[in-house]
């Protein structure tokens, strides 16, 4: 079936092109006086390149979408809710909300500066990305990110069933809550990092910050660097194999077993701290 093309125009109405579908939208504004929202509401197949997105909300319950070389201002907030099957390519994404409570996402090459990105959002491939977030992806399921570089606070939280690799993340008091996640070769800064979760994996990673990884279950790290890393695994079950020395190791539960070449002071003052940590040195 051949798409209509729509080109060279400029858009500001209220619901400028609301339930089309088959529909290739190239190189227009969404802008002007009428300030008008949901461009796209309830759309399908629909493919946009090259776009300037001024205003709120344009991307609703929409259902095989593409989107291409496409500009999301500070004003275009809220911009993708309730979609599926969406494919995000060489844009930028700058609107608070940008994503939320969609389904099968992906995303490549694409710059996210977006407070409360990506919540609630089922199934999404992100690639060579850049991401500035608060709160950035919470209660996810199925991520699967590969070079992603993400600053912010309060990341991952809640998320379950990802896949990370080669990614860096600053970013404190992330993979709260997080259940079954692997995060491997990837750089990982900031304080308080994955406290509560459960069945989470570091291969081959750097972590680096205060107090990471405490009132886990299931934690493992395998190959993992820690730098200026203390107080670590407070009440936690982990088994670890850490390639450089920490500087200190707080209540480790029994059961636990911590290989590293040193670590400055190892604290036991509750009962059941009991978990092995064993030192080269």
């Amino acid at each position: 079936m051949n798409k209509k093309i729509v080109e060279n125009q400029a858009f500001d109405e209220e619901r400028a092109l609301y339930g089309m579908h088959d529909l290739t939208v190239h190189n227009c504004r969404f802008d002007g006086p009428a300030d008008g929202e949901s461009a796209f509401k309830e759309c399908m197949n629909i493919t946009v390149v090259g776009a300037f997105m001024n205003l709120r909300y344009p991307f609703w319950h929409d259902h095989g979408l593409a989107l291409c070389d496409v500009e999301m201002t500070e004003l275009c907030r809220a911009a993708l809710w309730y979609s599926g099957d969406v494919t995000i390519e060489n844009s930028r994404l700058h609107g608070i909300k940008a994503l939320r409570e969609c389904m099968d996402v992906r995303m490549r090459g694409c710059d996210i500066v977006s407070p409360e990105f990506g919540w609630s959002t089922r199934g999404i491939e992100m690639a060579d990305c850049t991401a500035e977030s608060e709160y950035f992806m919470m209660r996810s399921e199925r991520l699967r990110f590969r070079d992603v570089r993400l600053t912010g606070k309060y990341s991952f939280q809640y998320i379950e069933d990802a896949v990370f690799e080669q990614c860096t993340f600053d970013t404190k008091d992330a993979f709260w809550h997080a259940k079954n996640v692997v995060v491997r070769n990837s750089y990982v800064k900031g304080e308080y990092l994955g406290w509560y979760s459960e069945n989470v994996t570091f291969e081959n990673c750097t972590i680096e910050g205060t107090q990471p990884l405490c009132y886990c279950k299931g934690l493992r790290l395998v190959n993992c660097k820690m730098i200026d890393c203390d107080l670590a695994f407070e009440r936690s079950h982990v088994d670890a194999t850490i390639t450089t020395p920490v500087v200190s190791i707080k209540n480790p539960l029994a059961g636990s077993r911590i290989a590293a070449p040193a670590v400055g002071e190892v604290i036991r003052d509750i009962e059941g701290a009991t978990g092995v940590v064993e030192m080269a040195e």
